[in-house]
């Protein structure tokens, strides 16, 4: 697989989103073993970047991942996230303090099982705690070699440019996808200060597949997926936004590729220092995944998807935008 670069850190430039796995989707947790044979089909493909996070379980996604690198663990490039829980009893909501992210990361190396963190990200920005600190703790786990690199999540410009100054940001990890397009407001900053973006939700949640046609296909979702409440996938909105994964279809019939691959293969084309992480926990689903690397679009075939409308309705619930800077 080719690779991009994220600030100074080289990765294959298709990663894997272990998230699904264990939360936030149907089926999470009832099949381990099918989900390490996943990582391990990721990595025999040439996919370096693995990615969690503490509070995915919580803890139990990190614990498997950590499982599956077991012999493993030289051959990929490990992101984990904290903040997303408070290790200092303040309670509910962000807490990027000094003393919640140094409990965190041991907590994350040793579910993990491993010495070191590639790529340690903050999960969502602390209003309550200045970036200068937070960056100042994280600079600490550099020279104590516990991470290293350091990344943001889902913030804007104002706090990039502000940890930057305190110590080189290698990636932000926000969702970017043919139906979340928020990330192209900051990429010229990002390219203008070295930083690399990470793309969640590269297939919008499996919207961009086809895999859910009608809200009934959503009501037989588990309980516990959160795309239950998602605004895109309920009412009016799962409608409209049927057309855009027709008109990704439609591309991938002229391509002779999935609308998965033609998804990914849209995001590969923005750049090498994007770099799309699909989740799954099915081993055919990340061939099928890998294989976009192989995809190519022409620049009509770019211009057509470029030019489709964003989705209709919050990327995330009202609570969840909260949480995320613009």
């Amino acid at each position: 697989m080719r690779t991009a670069k994220l600030g100074e850190l080289t990765v294959a430039r298709i990663g894997l989103g272990a998230m699904g796995m264990s939360h936030g989707y149907s089926g999470a947790g009832s099949d381990d073993a099918e989900s390490i044979r996943t990582i391990h089909r990721a990595i025999d493909l040439g996919v370096t970047l693995i990615d969690t996070a503490e509070v995915y379980g919580p803890y139990v996604n990190e614990e498997l991942v950590g499982k599956a690198l077991k012999g493993r663990r030289d051959d990929v490039v490990l992101a984990t996230k904290f903040g997303l829980i408070s290790h200092t009893g303040r309670g509910a909501g962000p807490d990027s303090s000094p003393a919640s992210i140094r409990s965190a990361v041991d907590g994350s190396l040793k579910r993990l099982g491993t010495d070191h963190i590639d790529l340690y990200y903050q999960h969502r920005v602390d209003p309550d705690t200045p970036i200068e600190d937070t960056m100042g703790a994280l600079a600490q786990l550099v020279r104590d070699g516990k991470i290293r690199y350091v990344g943001l999540s889902e913030a804007w410009v104002d706090t990039i440019r502000r940890a930057h100054a305190v110590h080189p940001v290698t990636a932000l990890q926000s969702e970017y996808s043919l139906w979340t397009r928020d990330q192209e407001e900051i990429l010229p900053v990002l390219r203008e200060l070295g930083i690399g973006l990470v793309a969640y939700s590269p297939l919008g949640r499996g919207f961009l597949t086809g895999a859910l046609r009608s809200p009934a296909d959503v009501e037989k979702l588990d309980d516990s997926d959160f795309r239950k409440n998602n605004p895109r996938f309920t009412g009016e909105n799962f409608q409209r936004n049927l057309r855009l994964a027709d008109q990704v279809q439609a591309v991938a019939d002229q391509v002779g590729a999935t609308s998965a691959q033609v998804a990914l293969a849209w995001l590969l084309a923005k750049g090498d220092d994007v770099v799309p992480i699909p989740g799954t926990k099915r081993v055919s689903r990340v061939e099928e995944n890998a294989a976009a690397d192989v995809v190519t679009l022409t620049p009509e075939q770019i211009a057509t998807l470029t030019a489709l409308p964003v989705a209709e309705g919050g990327h995330h619930t009202d609570e969840q935008m909260r949480m995320i800077e613009r």
